[in-house]
This record gives C-alpha cells, sequence and structure tokens, in this order.
C-alpha cells in the first residue's frame, strides 16, 4: 500500500468480528490489517464493475477466427512469436 496521508475514522463492527480481529491480530496492527482488507475488497469491487461495464463487448460473430481453444491457441503463439526478439534464441 502506497505511503500516503490518513483519517482516522469510527467503525461499527459485529462484535463476533470484532472477537475474531483481536483474536488474530495484535492491537498496533490493526489499522494497516483492516486497511489492507479494504484494498483487496476494493480491487475485486472495482474488477466486477470493470467485468460488467464491458459485458458484451466481445461477440462470437466478430471473430469468427476464435471459436475453437486451438484457434485462440494458434493467435496466442502468433502473438507471442512477435514479442521475441530476433536471435535471442541463439546461444552465444
Amino acid at each position: 500500500m502506497a505511503s500516503e496521508f490518513t483519517r482516522k475514522v469510527t467503525l461499527t463492527l459485529p462484535q463476533s468480528l470484532l472477537i475474531r480481529l483481536d483474536a488474530t491480530v495484535p492491537g498496533r496492527k490493526r489499522s494497516r490489517f483492516i486497511a489492507e482488507a479494504i484494498e483487496e475488497r476494493l480491487a475485486i469491487a472495482e474488477q466486477l464493475a470493470a467485468l460488467e461495464e464491458t459485458a458484451g463487448a466481445w461477440s462470437d460473430e466478430r471473430h469468427p477466427d476464435m471459436r475453437s481453444e486451438a484457434d485462440i491457441d494458434q493467435w496466442l503463439t502468433s502473438l507471442r512469436a512477435a514479442w521475441r526478439t530476433p536471435g535471442a534464441d541463439r546461444h552465444v
């Protein structure tokens, strides 16, 4: 997590969750633990939102050359071959 300004906030948590937190995370490390947990959940939420936003962007009709796994493998092989530097496979 990047170093940045922090703000103190008040949270209300279910007692059972707080008991588990107390038993698992030392007191001086709780803020960081909670911040990291929020970061992880936000990343998931943002990924899901991006997936929903782009749903339907791909259609088999627009990409008939990619209908099978073999077609996709062939496309990936071709793409990756273009990334190689000429002569990179030679042994000196």
